[in-house]
């Protein structure tokens, strides 16, 4: 679990798993540790390993990696028994149920339930990031058969690691072989040019290519950053739309009615590079049908955004991929504070900043509306910059100081330990 909250939902969690852990049951809960920063104290697993689970954290800060917390492992999945497992993007906080008493909703999320062969998977997941973090799981508690199947449904689990790009290469595949729509559900969209170049070819192609993205993110400051990535989609056809509701933090895909993708991967470098994600990629005509229905559904709920600045326009209600929009309406976008970030959205923030300032500077292209308060912010915090070191120059020097020496000891333990490996 990526993140889990220390809120009444995380104690129902811990409760339950400390239950079955005095009763028998082998509880072993893997956490990531930057999602838990600030969100759980030291003191809320205590009850849990008292009781006789094993918790383990992963990927704390280390001497020897100062760039390692940009590595996150960001899957969410429970298995039980070898016999049933989810795998979902929801993580464990009272943001995912909601208030009723105070009329606030619950995040929208999506997640799995599965039976069958594919639980071996989960388990062979779940095994490989719990050896990353310690001892391995004995191999007798390993799944040693799959489990007979239990329906017809086609489907295989996707365990995205470090530093590879399978997802990545399975949605521009999807994209290159959709043929009528392709539509698209994320929390934290900063797609790749590559990708984005793959959307626009299918549009080309005369695909209905859709995104639904969040109004209002959890994390404000991501908000421009997602929004300066609309203008090449919308230009190559791609229709882009708003969720109105509470946090949108589904991430899910589902093409020509018979190919779907639910999990934890976002459309964003980090997700698909830099993190350890899981997914599920279902091949069935019945649950597509589903997920275009919920898909459409979601869509009611939401605006979609036009090239045209004056015209912000209600979704089409119907499912028709040639459906045109209805006419202008107003639209507040609500607000919602709550919930943790990911350092895998920090390279996507940085690096879509990046892109604009890189264009400010050069001048070689005109900087979008939404680009433009990037680049504001960016002057604003340069110049603040400026200041400080003009005037307190030792205010920044010395954090540089500590930077600059934590990664020349980083780099020296490593070069001593590859030195003692080759004698």
């Amino acid at each position: 679990m990526y993140i889990v909250h220390g809120d009444a939902e995380g104690e129902r969690f811990a409760e339950a798993l400390a239950r079955k852990a005095r009763e028998g049951v082998r509880v072993r809960v893997l956490y990531d540790w930057l999602g838990g920063f600030g969100k759980t104290s030291p003191f809320f697993w205590r009850p849990l390993r008292a009781a006789g689970a094993e918790v383990r954290v992963y990927n704390r800060p280390r001497l020897d990696q100062p760039l390692g917390w940009l590595f996150r492992d960001h899957r969410k999945s429970i298995v039980v028994d070898d016999t049933v497992g989810f795998v979902t993007g929801l993580c464990i906080g009272k943001a995912w149920v909601g208030d009723p008493a105070r009329g606030v909703e619950p995040w929208r999320d999506t997640g799995l339930e599965i039976r069958g062969p594919a639980v071996a998977d989960l388990v062979d997941a779940f095994a490989d990031s719990w050896a990353a973090v310690g001892e391995p799981l004995p191999d007798a508690e390993r799944t040693s058969a799959a489990p007979a199947p239990v329906g017809d449904v086609a489907l295989r689990v996707v365990a995205g690691t470090p530093n590879t790009a399978g997802l990545l290469r399975v949605d521009q595949l999807v994209a290159a072989m959709a043929q009528k729509t392709l539509w698209l559900t994320d929390a934290y969209y900063a797609g790749t040019t590559s990708y984005v170049q793959a959307l626009r070819a299918a549009a080309a192609d005369g695909v209905d290519v859709r995104l639904l993205v969040p109004g209002a993110s959890d994390i404000p400051a991501l908000g421009p950053i997602s929004r300066s990535g609309y203008r090449p989609l919308l230009e190559g056809g791609i229709r882009v739309f708003e969720w109105n509701g509470s946090m949108l933090h589904a991430k899910t895909a589902v093409a020509d009615g018979r190919w779907a993708r639910v999990g934890s991967t976002n459309l964003n470098i980090a997700s698909w590079i830099g993190n350890r994600e899981l997914d599920v990629v279902v091949e069935d005509a019945g649950f597509a049908v589903q997920m275009e229905a919920m898909f459409v559904a979601d869509l009611e709920r939401a605006t979609e955004i036009v090239l045209d600045p004056r015209h912000r326009v209600r979704a089409p209600s119907a499912s028709a991929p040639g459906l045109e929009p209805r006419p202008p309406a107003s639209h507040v976008v609500s607000r919602h504070r709550s919930g943790g970030g990911s350092g895998g959205r920090v390279m996507s923030g940085a690096a879509r900043i990046g892109s604009t300032v890189t264009a400010a500077m050069t001048n070689r292209r005109v900087l979008e509306a939404v680009e433009a308060h990037i680049a504001l912010m960016a002057g604003g915090l340069l110049a603040l910059l400026a200041f400080l070191t003009w005037y307190y120059p030792r205010g920044i020097a010395y954090p540089i100081a500590v930077i600059a020496g934590w990664f020349a000891v980083a780099l020296l333990i490593r070069g001593i330990f590859a030195v003692r490996q080759g004698r």
